[in-house]
């Protein structure tokens, strides 16, 4: 079969999800021929994620938009705060990106800042961001056919006793003074199923269509759509239930399906495009974190826009455009750039060179190590999604530890408390040796009888290994990969896992499902370093 003949075979159908691992809250738009989907980050760097595509079959990543402290500073941020729900909008010739920053979750308080910037191309110069209101999260622009701009966003409430998701609130944008402008008004307070967030309006068919949340971003996730002749409502639900849910099917693949947003192709065909989760076990934990999925649409004329059973598939009818593959990437980073490359992230700051140096040594990447685990200001981990069930990631590091302040290595990573590293460090007896901690709810677990002497060698190969519910490490000290004799809990990095509910409250929250890093720790702030030759990533 040609490769023409194979590529049209291929966008008979999408494959579900289309973004695999951590790629949750997606915001679709569509420019002319081009297709965006921007996705949530929280406390990592770039934030807000953009993949491209020509015909919602193959995506390419971008990268990231928010690359600088400029558009927002994430030090500090605590685990899963950070960037939430971002929209991206077309509209005069711009760009517009509304995120929302949530610094807290405690006691009912969000403090949720909402920023705005704008680019000529989605690949930027972004502008200054402009502040906003924090009356709640998941803002985002509504521009009407008369050419004015509505922002939306969650109401929150903050008062004891009260719904602390209070509505869907809408207040008028004015982009000549970049500013808000006129009284904020509630115009949806949802329905009995509650949580109300994640709103969109659309017009369409002589209607709005108000798109929103509900339900929690688990189990009972879900996408209600109501419509008004009015901007203000009131607003009708659809009689016939959600657009789409996963709740009562723990037989389907794709849970926790909500937070949708709509396209329409060129050719008139609708997509929702919404977040997914494919625990590893019926309403198990999802390692895998939150993940982007597209359903078909059908919209008749006069009537309410339907999925199909309305729950999400795992494979759906391509649109009717020509097919067009991105050439495919290679899975082995040579680090030959001057940048790091659009698969990567860091954590809690940009990829600076003050940290970050690919320039002193060719082909090899150069991590300035940072803080502790618990660190949250200036800790040097890159890491990457685990985007599949089984797969893996390996390198070849070079490092000279001075003592056990000092540690590089490879990392099953979910946040300050849950994770699984092992790294190259010096014991105090002056050997350099291999050694593996874990932690598990911020309660720390080593493993001395499992401790490697390298013989005295900087430089080994690392490899980490998630094999569904199970992490392995490897090692490779010249003679070949011996993998360690340990199998870890790979469940302990998913988002059921780090979530924690305290007397009624949120403690601790998870959004971001599980990542595989390279990870440098200079605890004492010696001024060490380490190079990573290579690094592979595969899904098996």
């Amino acid at each position: 079969m040609s490769t023409e003949i194979a590529d049209v075979a291929i966008a008979r159908s999408i494959r579900n999800p289309v973004l695999t691992g951590f790629h949750p809250d997606p915001s679709i738009l569509r420019v002319d021929d081009d297709y965006y989907l921007a996705t949530s980050t929280f406390e990592w760097y770039p934030g807000v994620r953009v993949h491209h595509s020509k015909d919602l079959v193959h995506w390419r990543e971008l990268g990231g938009i928010i690359t600088e402290r400029r558009l927002l500073d994430l030090r500090g941020c605590g685990d899963s705060n950070g960037i939430w729900a971002p929209d991206l909008t077309y509209h005069d010739g711009l760009f517009h990106l509304v995120y929302s920053d949530v610094a807290s979750f405690a006691s009912g308080y969000w403090d949720a800042q909402n920023f705005l910037t704008t680019a000529p191309t989605i690949t930027g110069p972004w502008s200054d961001p402009v502040r906003l209101h924090s009356h709640g999260f998941d803002a985002a622009l509504f521009h009407d056919d008369d050419g004015t701009s509505w922002l939306l966003a969650m109401s929150a409430d903050w008062r004891p006793g009260r719904d602390r998701f209070g509505g869907i609130e809408i207040q008028q944008y004015d982009p000549a003074r970049r500013q808000l402008v006129g009284r904020p008004r509630i115009i949806f307070t949802g329905t009995d199923v509650g949580l109300t967030e994640g709103p969109h309006i659309y017009r369409h068919d002589g209607w709005y269509w108000l798109v929103t949340a509900e339900g929690g971003t688990s189990w009972e996730h879900q996408v209600t759509v109501a419509r008004s002749r009015d901007l203000f409502g009131p607003y009708e639900v659809d009689p016939a239930g959600p657009l789409l849910t996963s709740v009562g099917r723990p037989d389907l693949t794709l849970q926790k399906a909500g937070h949708g947003s709509l396209v329409r192709t060129q050719r008139g065909e609708w997509y929702l495009a919404h977040l997914v989760a494919r625990p590893y076990t019926p309403l198990g934990n999802c390692v895998l974190g939150r993940e982007t999925a597209l359903q078909k649409v059908e919209w008749p004329t006069g009537g309410w826009p339907c999925v199909s059973g309305r729950v999400p598939a795992d494979e759906i009818p391509a649109p009717d455009l020509p097919a067009h593959p991105w050439p495919d990437e290679s899975p082995t980073d040579h680090f030959d750039g001057p940048l790091l490359g659009a698969g990567w992230s860091t954590l809690r700051r940009p990829a600076t060179d003050d940290w970050i140096d690919m320039r002193s040594r060719p082909s090899h990447l150069r991590v300035h190590g940072g803080q502790s685990p618990v660190g949250k200001q200036t800790p040097s981990l890159v890491a990457r999604p685990v985007g599949a069930v089984r797969c893996s990631l390996e390198t070849v590091v070079e490092f000279d530890p001075g003592d056990y302040r000092h540690l590089a290595g490879i990392t099953g990573y979910y946040n300050t408390e849950n994770w699984h590293h092992f790294y190259l460090t010096r014991a105090d007896d002056g050997r350099s040796v291999l050694e593996l901690l874990s932690c598990d709810g911020g309660r720390r677990t080593a493993y001395p009888q499992l401790t490697v002497d390298t013989g005295g060698r900087l430089r080994v190969g690392l490899r980490v290994t998630f094999d569904g519910p199970a992490l392995r490490f490897a090692y490779d000290l010249g003679e070949g990969w011996q993998q360690l004799p340990v199998e870890l809990d790979a469940t302990i990095l998913s988002d059921e896992h780090a979530a924690r509910i305290t007397d009624g409250e949120p403690a601790a929250w998870g959004f971001t499902g599980a990542l595989l890093g390279l990870w440098v720790q200079d605890i004492g702030g010696d001024g060490r370093f380490a190079d990573f030759d290579h690094a592979t990533y595969l899904e098996h």
